[in-house]
């Protein structure tokens, strides 16, 4: 048997490239013949996956970048929530009161009875006048009956307004009581308020001895009345419920 020639075999070895390239081409492969959760995104071309080859309903919004789907329409308000041990949900009302006993921000109802008030003297003749028994106090008309309501005040914090003339409006000044921007004292009634003793809380100007009407009384450290250009703001907080407000 002759020994084949060099072209026989290079146009032979071309031959059989020739068709197993053309065989290889004509595979086609399909799901079974990928191994599950065996693709990644590397695997895919960038750009090439488009809408058609979703199907329609799969995706769920955990599958998009947070912010890149719209919002929805706004639904309707909720039902108010029950009663609780403590009253209505989102009862409660306040007030802010400046240095002159003016009403600077309120959450609504609040009107002033008297700041800071020089009342005619009405003690015996003789007597030291008391003119200013209710100089010290602020008399606030809440528009409620407060038999079913607490109240709550407090010094608001003051560093703008050196009130010594020491220099020192931090807070900082050594000694006791040596800070008036940030000291002092405050209490609150109800008027009218009759406490164990049987004796109502009196509440000196006409107009604010009633159940509607409290007291706020800012003092110095000491106890003392504070005085007009020394005084500070003060919060009041009127808490329990307030659906009985005129």
């Amino acid at each position: 048997m002759r020994r084949p020639s060099a072209p026989l075999i290079v146009s032979s070895l071309a031959l059989l490239v020739a068709t197993g390239g053309t065989s290889y081409a004509a595979m086609e492969y399909g799901s079974r013949d990928i191994k599950d959760d065996s693709l990644r995104s590397i695997d895919i071309k960038d750009d090439t996956v488009r809408s058609r080859d979703v199907r329609d309903d799969s995706l769920r919004a955990k599958d998009f970048r947070e912010g890149s789907l719209p919002a929805g329409e706004r639904g309707p308000q909720g039902e108010t929530g029950p009663e609780g041990p403590e009253g209505p949900a989102g009862v409660g009302r306040w007030l802010l009161v400046d240095a002159s006993g003016a009403i600077v921000a309120q959450s609504g109802g609040f009107e002033i009875v008297a700041a800071y008030p020089t009342l005619p003297n009405t003690a015996a003749e003789g007597s030291p006048s008391n003119a200013q028994r209710a100089n010290g106090n602020v008399y606030i008309d809440a528009n409620e009956d407060l038999g079913d309501n607490g109240i709550v005040a407090t010094i608001a914090l003051q560093n703008t307004v050196d009130q010594n003339g020491d220099g020192v409006t931090s807070g900082r000044a050594p000694g006791p009581d040596a800070n008036p921007e940030f000291s002092g004292e405050i209490s609150v009634s109800q008027c009218n308020f009759t406490g164990a003793s049987g004796i109502p809380t009196n509440c000196a100007p006409a107009g604010a001895q009633n159940s509607e009407s409290f007291v706020v009384s800012p003092r110095n450290s000491d106890g003392s009345f504070t005085e007009d250009g020394k005084r500070k703001r003060f919060y009041v907080i009127i808490s329990g419920d307030s659906s009985d407000r005129s």
